[in-house]
């Protein structure tokens, strides 16, 4: 059965997109090192994400620990704050085998996508619409399975 924390983190207008992006990258990579190197070097492509609002459907972190589901708040959420959780994470998912899925509009998925892979292997774009599925492939069908199941006919025969 897999597991997965979630954050929100307060956005725009509380924060510009790139302290937005600073805020995502100081929560999955704390330390200084590769993984921390790799994620700033995106920022320009993941500020646009974080502008366009595409964060208000969860980047996914897989690593270290459980899955990690960030989200941003936006316009009267992030002023109320009352969605926030910035706590830190109990693992750094960053610390050996990581990716990261950022969720993108549609229509820019395709340079979006481009853009990431220039600069990294790691993270990569994918279609908003798809929640946290990370692919087409990925379906809702495939969480189930990994799911427990509880058999309640078979329970109350004995």
């Amino acid at each position: 059965m897999s597991t997965a924390v979630a954050r929100t983190l307060n956005s725009v207008p509380i924060r510009t997109a790139s302290v937005t992006w600073r805020a995502f990258v100081d929560l999955i990579a704390p330390a200084n090192g590769d993984p921390r190197n790799e994620l700033l070097s995106v920022e320009g492509v993941a500020c646009s994400l974080v502008t366009d609002q595409a964060m208000k459907v969860p980047i996914v972190v897989t690593g270290k620990g459980p899955r990690v589901r960030v989200y941003c708040a936006y316009d009267d959420d992030a002023l109320e704050g009352d969605s926030a959780n910035e706590q830190p994470l109990a693992t750094i998912p960053t610390e050996g085998d990581w990716a990261v899925s950022l969720p993108c509009d549609k229509a820019d998925l395709d340079w979006v996508s481009k853009a990431l892979k220039a600069k990294s292997s790691r993270i990569t774009a994918r279609d908003k619409t798809l929640g946290i599925r990370l692919s087409e492939s990925d379906s809702e069908e495939s969480e189930r399975k990994t799911a427990a199941t509880f058999d309640l006919e078979g329970f109350l025969s004995r």
